[in-house]
């Protein structure tokens, strides 16, 4: 990338941004769906998978050159935000069952 000014930049940054906001949504429309095929609290923390995400996303991140330490911090920030969301959507589906 070639940028001449700051304004340069930070409108770039403003675009991934954008992008970024509308992949997350789409990732939380799955979570959404994950809680209707887990049994249990359990099953949403789901620790290993977890792990294995991580794992997937530092690998990829070292392949293009970002330090996996940037990326495992990101998404274990998201993954969390995301346990906490799937949980909700957990407890309020079995709540609907009753």
């Amino acid at each position: 990338m070639d940028f001449s000014t700051i304004e340069d930049v930070r409108n770039r940054i403003d675009q991934i941004d954008n992008e970024l906001v509308k992949m997350i949504a789409q990732r939380s429309q799955c979570v959404k769906a994950a809680a209707a095929f887990k049994s249990d609290h359990s099953a949403v923390r789901a620790p290993d998978r977890v792990q294995q995400v991580i794992d997937k996303v530092c690998k990829q991140a070292t392949e293009i050159g970002l330090p996996a330490v940037i990326i495992e911090k990101v998404y274990r920030t998201m993954i969390g935000a995301f346990i906490d969301y799937e949980l909700d959507q957990h407890d309020q589906l079995r709540q609907e069952k009753r």
